[in-house]
């Protein structure tokens, strides 16, 4: 991303819209580690990626139409048959996935698997094809994509959102900007290194910021439940199961 905006600014001072362009750094680095993939996305457009943001845009659209909560009634409309294709796409590269890693894992054996990613940092499918349930079954194919799925789909708006107000929120503040850069400078001391996990705990102010920003802009503003099963309240008014 940083390459980008050099390239672009080479000509001198340009106006870049910050969450497309974070938005995209968020999905390319989500896909390398959910699926170690190298989608190059933010150079080259992606089907799986345009899925990814019909998906984001069409659930916000459907949640402001009434009659489309209504699955019947949204399966035939145009945004219905948009969400589903999107759906489709998603899903089948999410199986593709899963089922080259899976027949990589039984040829290998789990033994043999665990030794040859040793020093090596494990994807998101790594962890969860080795993962074990409660009775020490692994998850199903449906349960892992189900998991890939929600990582990828929840994990890239919310973290581009909140990226893209911290620097929005900088940005209309200079002076604390500049505080975070002189803090996170002093910490690296002049050297070009990436700062690692521990630095985190050394960036206090930094910290505050953002902390700051999620309170002012939290990226999830609301969370949504539904009943497993039907609550009598103490006037004796019922809320049946699978209310929302």
């Amino acid at each position: 991303m940083h390459a980008k905006w050099r390239r672009l600014c080479v000509k001198g001072p340009v106006s870049l819209d910050m969450f497309e362009h974070i938005s995209l750094m968020t999905l390319d680095t989500l896909l390398k580690c959910t699926f170690s993939y190298d989608s190059d996305c933010q150079e080259t457009p992606s089907e799986y990626i345009a899925a990814i943001y019909d998906l984001s845009n069409l659930i916000t659209q459907r949640e402001q139409s009434l009659h489309h909560y209504f699955d019947f009634i949204y399966r035939f409309s145009s945004n219905g048959r948009k969400f589903y294709r999107a759906c489709r796409i998603v899903h089948e590269f999410t199986a593709n996935v899963v089922k080259l890693r899976k027949k990589a894992l039984q040829e290998k054996g789990e033994e043999n698997w665990i030794k040859s990613k040793q020093g090596k940092t494990k994807d998101f499918i790594d962890i969860i094809l080795l993962s074990k349930d409660e009775h020490g079954h692994p998850l199903s194919d449906e349960e892992i994509k189900d998991e890939v799925d929600t990582f990828m789909f929840e994990g890239h708006d919310t973290t581009a959102s909140g990226l893209s107000w911290i620097l929005f929120n900088l940005a209309s503040h200079p002076e604390y900007q500049e505080k975070c850069r002189e803090e996170i400078k002093e910490l690296l001391r002049g050297e070009t290194t990436h700062l690692e996990w521990d630095d985190l705990s050394q960036m206090p102010f930094t910290t505050m910021c953002i902390k700051e920003s999620l309170r002012l802009h939290p990226p999830v503003t609301a969370v949504s439940r539904q009943c497993t099963e039907d609550i009598t309240m103490p006037d004796g008014k019922v809320i049946p199961k699978g209310i929302f």
